[in-house]
């Protein structure tokens, strides 16, 4: 089915929904007045066998929690595709693709710059095709090769202030209109279905983090650091494991409580069983 007059370049308007989520996006217009925060503590005792059957083989680029994470997302996101929505210029919209977006520190020091990465998903794609393309784009980000976004902002950061101001303004009105250009949707993390932060991989607690009301992401996720806790089995025995916590801050506009209920349960079924995401995103898990 081809392009409809008033779809985006990413994401088709969703002209057939309840009268609430038609009327919320124009009492609530913004992204940021909206946010819905969420947190669960996962055991890691699943993961950390998988992982350690995955990378038992030696592989160039071993396999680890934030791979593990980001396939889950797009997983998730992949079944439920609510999760993919996104609220823009008031009006909802079904984003065209599955993506997930992250931050990646060249150099772990003050100074040390940072790129960014996007992953664009296919059903077919596994937690191994995920991983090769990780590498791909973790190897290009330490580089000293520039990402697109990156570069073009490097290109504006040049300018005289007030053209920079000018700048702004105007991609906020193209962004608000769904007029940016592809090439800048390809490559921005706020274009995407999910961002990701690894919060853990620099000793930080998971925590809150805002949306925001550039792009159209309406999903985070936040993955704090590893640390031991007890879990107690139904007779109140306790056994200390390693275990993390991961938030999640959602537009509370693009779907119901019941739905993003059964959202999370799919999400922990799929981080506490990691080998369904060596099936591909698409096919379905019974939770």
């Amino acid at each position: 089915m081809g392009k409809k007059f008033g779809d985006r370049k990413d994401g088709t308007l969703i002209r057939n929904t309840d009268s609430m989520h038609v009327i919320m996006p124009l009492m609530y217009p913004d992204r940021c007045d909206n946010e819905a925060f969420l947190s669960e503590c996962i055991d890691l005792t699943a993961i950390n066998e998988y992982l350690e059957r995955k990378n038992s083989v030696n592989p160039e680029y071993k396999y680890n929690l934030f791979q593990v994470m980001v396939t889950a997302m797009l997983k998730t996101i992949t079944l439920r595709p609510k999760m993919n929505r996104f609220i823009a210029n008031k009006n909802m919209y079904q984003r065209n693709e599955v993506t997930a977006s992250f931050t990646v520190k060249k150099i772990f020091s003050d100074k040390g710059g940072e790129a960014l990465a996007k992953i664009h998903s296919k059903e077919s794609d596994t937690i191994d095709t995920i991983h090769e393309e990780m590498f791909r784009q973790v190897s290009f980000c330490k580089s000293d090769d520039k990402d697109p976004s990156t570069a073009s902002m490097d290109i504006v950061n040049q300018l005289p202030r007030f053209l920079i101001k000018m700048v702004g303004a105007g991609a906020r009105f193209l962004d608000r209109h769904g007029w940016m250009p592809s090439g800048v949707i390809a490559t921005d993390p706020f274009y995407s279905s999910v961002v990701l932060s690894n919060l853990g991989s620099i000793g930080l607690h998971a925590g809150y983090h805002h949306l925001t009301n550039w792009g159209t992401t309406s999903v985070f996720c936040v993955i704090g650091e590893k640390k031991k806790r007890p879990f107690y089995d139904e007779n109140g025995n306790a056994e200390m494991r390693e275990s993390v916590d991961i938030t999640l801050t959602i537009d509370e506009r693009v779907a119901d409580g019941y739905y993003y209920s059964k959202t999370i349960k799919l999400l922990k079924k799929l981080l506490e069983n990691p080998e369904l995401l060596e099936k591909p995103l698409g096919e379905k898990v019974e939770y």
